[in-house]
């Protein structure tokens, strides 16, 4: 009776089940990619606008606080957008006829809001308050990146859970001075890792309850 497997069949074997386990490996390493490229987190994915307002003119260029527009950072658990009547506080006088300021004017004119596109929009399962943030230190820029810098407004950082619980874990890492919450580029006036547990030690943070699967998904 012939042999069923003939001498090179320990190798194909062996070749297979390395195969097999390379495009595994491959596989995972690919998804993993994939999940954290900025094709599923849009990080660095600028978002046009009806209007084309540069944070980079108006922050960076003339020092506009961020709480001048979004009114709502340090009592609501929304930054808030701000109305036409915020522009039109400057633009009713400069630059007043800027064709790049049509849709503004007309907003005024007929009531109807601008629908500014979102760019950080987090799902409806997770539960995000800006005013404890803001109130808690957590500065704008640890979120949104340097804001004053740019043109047209992309997501600096992919706002994912495990990007979250990072602070959440640690939040003596990032913490700063509440007034200096607003402020870009902010350096610590001594080291982080001294200042960080005093403040959170001072704004009475419990970092053992930030873990808390209730604390985001209520």
């Amino acid at each position: 009776m012939s042999q069923l497997f003939g001498p090179a069949a320990n190798t194909i074997a062996r070749a297979s089940i390395i195969g097999l386990l390379a495009l595994l490996i491959a596989g995972a390493g690919l998804g993993y990619h994939l999940v954290n490229s900025p094709y599923n987190t849009a990080v660095g994915i600028a978002v046009a606008q009806p209007v084309p307002y540069s944070h980079a003119q108006h922050v960076g260029g003339l020092g506009l606080d961020c709480r001048y527009c979004h009114t709502a950072v340090e009592t609501s658990n929304s930054a808030s957008i701000p109305p036409t009547e915020i522009c039109m506080g400057c633009h009713s006088q400069v630059a007043k006829d800027s064709p790049a300021l049509e849709a503004v004017r007309a907003s005024q004119e007929t009531g109807q809001p601008l629908e500014w596109v979102r760019v950080h929009d987090l799902p409806d399962y997770v539960y995000f308050n800006h005013a404890i943030h803001v109130r808690q230190g957590i500065g704008c820029e640890n979120c949104h990146g340097r804001i004053d810098q740019m043109a047209v407004v992309a997501k600096a950082e992919p706002l994912q859970m495990a990007w979250c619980l990072d602070c959440h874990r640690d939040p003596a890492a990032y913490i700063r001075p509440r007034d200096a919450v607003t402020v870009m580029g902010y350096q610590p006036p001594v080291e982080q890792s001294v200042l960080g547990p005093q403040l959170v030690a001072e704004y009475g943070i419990e970092t053992a309850r930030l873990s808390d699967c209730s604390t985001c998904h209520r």
